[in-house]
């Protein structure tokens, strides 16, 4: 079985991104510009945030990050938004979730344009996406689509099953596969007969937060999987695959955690690019 090094491939990603800032800089005497905002204390997002500033600073990036307390209102984040989006040197805006109840997500989201939205969450960018237009495209779900390439070139006529639906992962990582020419089946936690879906499947992307769901009588030999789970438990930090049982059986598969994580940092440093490069172009 080939062990999917997410971390190594980011790596790798954030090599060749970093080449790619030093050539922007000579060309237009500018280098990309990350702004991510950050409200309250939550522990995740507070390690999320620092590794991307980490990553985005080893990139060559101007990053930045603005720190609000949980308490804050949601005019202010609004107004600041709008802020960015009049700045120059802002090529990216990244506001941190979840939020806070008291502020609407669905309103910050919409309040990027979407030629800074380097999440993809804009409902432009989403329907560019599903159109086959340019856009920026969900960090998570490129990742995984980067990992999958690296291990199987030509994804044209596989059958792909997707466990989860959010616009987070599940319906553009459908849309990804789907350009690719593959037959793509989305599933969830209330699909009947889930595991004879799966045993169908030569990719099976996993990302419906229920820990080792996928047991190694769920999968055929030779399928490659990718695990986008992140679950807490007594034994640590697992994915929505069941690593031990799987792991014996399929021809690729990415470990929890050092799988997919890496990539989604790396592949948003990735956008905050493209997002300058068309700003400087068109």
């Amino acid at each position: 079985m080939i062990l999917i090094d997410g971390k190594k491939e980011a790596a790798s990603l954030r090599l060749k991104l970093k080449d790619e800032v030093i050539e922007l800089k000579k060309k237009f005497n500018n280098v990309p510009g990350l702004t991510v905002i950050l409200i309250g204390e939550l522990a995740p997002s507070q390690i999320y945030v620092r590794n991307k500033e980490k990553s985005a600073n080893e990139v060559g990036l101007n990053s930045h990050v603005i720190r609000y307390p949980n308490d804050v209102d949601e005019k202010t984040i609004l107004k600041k938004i709008n802020d960015l989006n009049k700045d120059n040197s802002v090529s990216g805006i990244l506001v941190q979730l979840p939020l806070p109840k008291h502020i609407n997500k669905k309103k910050v989201i919409e309040a990027i344009i979407p030629s800074k939205d380097v999440d993809g969450f804009h409902p432009i960018n989403v329907g560019n996406l599903s159109s086959g237009y340019e856009s920026s495209i969900p960090c998570t779900p490129l990742g995984c689509y980067f990992l999958l390439k690296k291990i199987e070139p030509n994804l044209s006529g596989k059958k792909a099953v997707i466990i989860g639906r959010s616009n987070l992962n599940g319906k553009p990582m459908a849309q990804l596969l789907l350009k690719e020419n593959c037959t793509v089946t989305i599933t969830h936690s209330k699909t009947k007969n889930l595991k004879s879906e799966c045993l169908m499947a030569d990719i099976i992307i996993a990302a419906v937060g229920i820990p080792k769901l996928v047991k190694g009588d769920w999968v055929k030999k030779d399928a490659i999987i990718i695990d986008v789970g992140i679950n807490k438990t007594d034994e640590g930090i697992v994915g929505d695959v069941d690593f031990e049982q799987v792991s014996k059986k399929v021809k690729a598969l990415t470990p929890v955690p050092g799988g997919v994580g890496p990539m989604t940092i790396a592949c948003l440093i990735k956008n905050t690019i493209d997002c300058f490069k068309r700003t400087q172009t068109n």
